[in-house]
């Protein structure tokens, strides 16, 4: 039997070669991306260039400013390439510890999360930022230059991406909430007027003071609470047969054969103890 020492140093061990694996794996994207950094920074900002009046442009007020926030861009970028391999990782480190029907049921998890995040990332890019940069061009008092510094584009830009990504994980939330025995079915959907006042409250936080970019949250996310409850049936449903089954799978009856030689090797014991043991 291995030493609890030996046992947490092999895993600290595993642990440390995996994150070094991580951070070689967004650090060789980074440097494939770096050429393009100011290409990317280019797209990542034309939702706001498409909406500035005529002749409107961004502006640096930091002296490494425009070098700097190309670079971040980038990196961001790459990292979000480099996710899968990422996540590869940590699931080769997490998985030895799990048993079948978790991996079975933390593998989809984990794919559904990630592709819920960049389709909330995606729904801001292609719908939020436009209708708030054409709101905040429209509301523009005039003989005011509407421009804004690229630092602070960044900020906010990755700001709401991250608000959108985290908003369209809630169907994985109610799911895991449902899956751990955390809270019932039935109280969440007692919960469901609470879910969207607050929805509107997060929508009014994260966006700008505008009722269309507060609905434009606060709608996909009351509907996304709802399909996590409708899918959350099944997963339940499902995650109980499953533990049923395979402790059924482990247990098979003898046959006949076998239950006779099991009998007969039960007789032989029983005589062998009986001739070993002290006679008066």
């Amino acid at each position: 039997m291995t030493p609890p020492e030996e046992s947490f140093l092999s895993h600290l061990v595993e642990l440390r070669t995996r994150l070094i694996r991580c951070l070689l794996s967004v650090g060789i994207v980074f440097i494939c991306l770096f050429p393009w950094a100011k290409e990317l920074y280019a797209l990542l900002a034309q939702p706001l260039l498409a909406t500035l009046p005529q002749g409107g442009q961004m502006i640096a007020t930091d002296v490494v400013g425009v070098f700097l926030v190309p670079m971040k861009v980038a990196l961001m970028v790459a990292f979000l390439i480099a996710l899968p391999y990422v996540l590869f990782q940590v699931w080769a480190f997490v998985a030895p510890g799990l048993y079948a029907h978790e991996k079975r049921l933390a593998l989809p998890m984990v794919a559904a999360s990630v592709l819920l995040f960049f389709i909330g990332m995606a729904f801001a890019y292609f719908l939020v930022f436009p209708t708030i940069f054409g709101f905040m061009a429209h509301v523009a008092p005039t003989g005011v230059a509407w421009m804004t510094d690229i630092e602070k584009y960044l900020s906010f830009v990755m700001t709401t991406f991250i608000a959108f990504g985290v908003t369209f994980e809630v169907p994985v939330l109610v799911i895991v909430l449902v899956q751990v025995g955390i809270v019932e079915i039935d109280k969440l959907k007692e919960w469901r007027p609470y879910v969207i006042v607050g929805a509107f409250v997060v929508g009014a936080i994260f966006t700008p003071p505008d009722v269309v970019s507060q609905l434009m949250m606060a709608i996909p996310l009351c509907l996304l609470f709802e399909l996590g409850l409708f899918m959350a049936r099944f997963v339940r449903r499902r995650t109980r047969e499953i533990p049923a089954a395979e402790a059924a799978s482990d247990w098979s009856p003898l046959s006949s054969e076998e239950a006779d030689k099991a009998i007969a090797d039960l007789g032989r014991s029983r005589t062998a103890s009986d001739d070993q043991a002290p006679k008066p």
